[in-house]
């Protein structure tokens, strides 16, 4: 079972682009299995034990790590800026107790604006 398997919406250019970078900089960790990426077109009901629906994770990233915990939002972009080669500064900058609030606010307006612009282009 992979550490932390990544749930994300390719239907949405930005998110599919952003997830395709990232996962070339995580290519040895894809590779040993320690992280995943998942399609949640491909599996709409894979999170539905969390309360987590297609929409959810259209609008915001969504992780599961290895002791099944689920992980949303900004979160998620912290864990994987941390497991990123020459990224864990953004994941300490960011995420540290005092910019971890802005970061999740900022994040969170970002994916509503994300979410109604590909509500509004047809990308489902």
């Amino acid at each position: 079972m992979p550490q932390l398997t990544i749930w994300y919406n390719t239907r949405c250019p930005v998110c599919d682009a952003g997830i395709d970078w990232q996962r070339n900089k995580l290519l040895a960790l894809v590779k040993s299995g320690r992280v995943a990426f998942k399609d949640i077109n491909e599996e709409p009901e894979a999170l539905a034990a969390y309360g987590a629906d297609v929409d959810d994770v259209r609008r915001r990233l969504h992780a599961t790590d290895e002791e099944g915990r689920l992980i949303t939002g900004a979160d998620v972009a912290l864990l994987l800026w941390k497991l990123t080669p020459g990224e864990s500064w953004l994941a300490t900058l960011l995420g540290n107790r005092i910019m971890r609030p802005v970061t999740r606010l900022g994040y969170d307006r970002f994916a509503d604006v994300l979410f109604a612009w590909n509500r509004w282009k047809g990308h489902w």
